[in-house]
């Protein structure tokens, strides 16, 4: 069952001699349940492209369809309402609101939402991301492997259609990166998430199910 599809996207900046293709007509589809590495050097458009699927930021033409929704046919509210409830986003730098703890960083989407906490499913969170006695730490007391921990817990609350990661790992050391993969595998295996990450760590690509390789804002290579 496909759970993404991208149409011919493009993202351009600049004019004239000056333009440039970030992303240059970039088509491709995702089953649902799929683990896709994206990969390619650094200034290539993979983040450009994840932030162009995720919503974050809008194409200079082309579609994205998430679960058959066309989102850039929304505007910026239900975007933004959407992006919130079947888009989960895992950044490099965490991007935890400071003053808030593990619990709340977790479910800020579900109190954005105004939506009920499913306690339970919390609750199995927090022991499958080995939080449980971290719960009312503040991000400045945990470490960098526990802050991306409680990022993905924030992905994962509002059970996504997409998990899109963004150089999970770049920021963490070895031991960190491999229990933050160990993770993302069980996102994909248990909670039966479509994961599309965008590394340069091939340790990842390795761990994918298919692997997408960006060259000057274009697929060059896509293979399982």
């Amino acid at each position: 069952m496909e759970i993404l599809r991208v149409e011919n996207l493009v993202k351009t900046y600049g004019s004239g001699e000056q333009e440039i293709h970030a992303v240059d007509h970039v088509s491709f589809s995702v089953e649902k349940g799929e683990f896709v590495a994206i990969i390619g050097a650094s200034g290539s458009g993979k983040s450009t492209l994840l932030h162009l699927i995720g919503g974050v930021d809008k194409p200079t033409s082309g579609k994205v369809f998430i679960d058959g929704n066309d989102i850039y046919s929304f505007n910026s509210d239900k975007l933004a309402i959407f992006r919130r409830r079947q888009v989960g986003l895992i950044y490099q730098f965490y991007n935890l609101i400071p003053v808030l703890n593990v619990v709340e960083n977790i479910t800020l989407p579900c109190d954005l939402d105004g939506m009920k906490i499913d306690k339970a499913y919390l609750q199995e969170l927090l022991r499958t991301l080995g939080l449980e006695k971290r719960e009312h730490h503040l991000p400045n007391e945990l470490s960098g492997g526990q802050q991306q921990r409680v990022s993905i817990g924030r992905a994962l609350i509002n059970r996504p259609a997409v998990i899109l990661a963004d150089e999970p790992t770049g920021n963490l050391d070895s031991k960190a990166s491999e229990e933050i993969l160990s993770l993302l595998h069980v996102s994909n295996q248990k909670y039966h998430q479509t994961v599309i990450v965008i590394t340069h760590d091939m340790e990842i690509a390795k761990e994918a199910d298919r692997v997408i390789t960006i060259d000057d804002g274009k697929i060059v290579e896509d293979r399982k």
